[in-house]
């Protein structure tokens, strides 16, 4: 079940099994009515929800008392934002069996925020790594105009505050007078580009910085890059690293949530403090000014992703979870 208009929905085979279902807002009693219809009619053993709303219309169909015998709620955990804390929140919270995080630091949030551990699985974002190095790289220089072998660094991200774009534009001109002509092209959008491209022009960066919006070929472009920079606040995981690591990308990104579980410090990238500009410049600088080393972290980055992040393990261990929680339900004693 997913959205109509979704990306999820589109690209689902379509079957009768695709089924389209949105609630208009967070609690949207009509759309949880007819969820609970649907797990009437196909008897889950597991109702897994992959965001906020999708958990609020499965708790409130479950609560309905329409589906027997009632399916184990399993919620995803993407993102390291506490908990709400308003009634319904920890109302629907406490309605789920098991929480899967995407990384360890989202786990620990969870606990933080009152969640047992014993409710909290992680499993850890995967990709599909032989097919993401095989994607042919686009010239960033051509697309963007940007003058011939010019090095270049390349950001992917919403442009949102947490993505932390205006503190890699801090950094961009300290870096910039140790290799002055790097460029940097920030990939992605949101409701920061104003106040971006307002930093951009107090910083006099117009000439050194692009930022083309929103891409569907964002990792073709980011591969013909020198480095990739994860310059975020906060961060589930960061799977745009994963992606650039399978590319051979060397990796420059922040101690945000679980980014430091992705980039293997010193072997596959260089980790700095968040919200932290000269650290981030320092350490452009370092891997822009020894070509040798980003190649040697881009290898050992693609090695680790293959490793340890990909999408038949990221299956393999949600099955896991799927088992783990239907054989402990089959174990708890029916009350009368």
């Amino acid at each position: 079940m997913a959205h109509p208009e979704g990306e999820l929905f589109r690209r689902a085979p379509d079957t009768p099994d695709r089924i389209g279902l949105s609630s208009a807002s967070e609690i949207d009693l009509t759309a949880a009515w007819r969820l609970s219809r649907l797990l009437a009619t196909h008897r889950p053993d597991i109702v897994h929800a992959h965001d906020s709303h999708a958990l609020a219309m499965a708790a409130t169909a479950l609560s309905f008392g329409a589906v027997a015998p009632v399916p184990q709620l399993i919620a995803a955990r993407r993102v390291d934002f506490h908990l709400n804390r308003n009634s319904f929140s920890r109302w629907k919270h406490r309605q789920v069996t098991r929480f899967i995080a995407a990384s360890q630091a989202i786990a620990e949030m969870l606990y933080t925020d009152g969640i047992a551990r014993d409710r909290i699985s992680v499993v850890h974002d995967g990709i599909d790594v032989d097919r993401i190095g095989r994607i042919a790289p686009t010239d960033l220089h051509r697309e963007f105009w940007l003058p011939h072998g010019v090095p270049v660094i390349v950001n992917i991200g919403a442009l949102t505050d947490h993505k932390g774009q205006r503190y890699l534009l801090e950094a961009l001109p300290l870096a910039m007078r140790q290799v002055p002509d790097l460029h940097l092209v920030i990939l992605g959008e949101g409701e920061l580009r104003r106040p971006l491209e307002q930093q951009i022009r107090h910083l006099h960066l117009e000439r050194a910085v692009r930022m083309p919006g929103f891409r569907t070929d964002v990792l073709a472009l980011a591969r013909s890059a020198d480095l990739f920079v994860m310059s975020s606040v906060t961060e589930g995981l960061g799977s745009t690293v994963l992606d650039a690591m399978a590319m051979g990308m060397a990796v420059v990104g922040t101690r945000a949530g679980g980014i430091p579980e992705a980039v293997v410090d010193g072997e596959t990238g260089l980790l700095v403090p968040v919200a932290d500009p000269p650290a981030l410049a320092a350490a452009i600088v370092s891997l822009m000014k020894d070509p040798a080393r980003r190649a040697q972290f881009g290898a050992a980055g693609h090695q680790h992703v293959a490793r340890h992040f990909t999408v038949d393990q990221l299956v393999e261990r949600t099955f896991a979870v799927y088992q783990d929680v239907v054989s402990r339900a089959a174990r708890v004693p029916v009350r009368d």
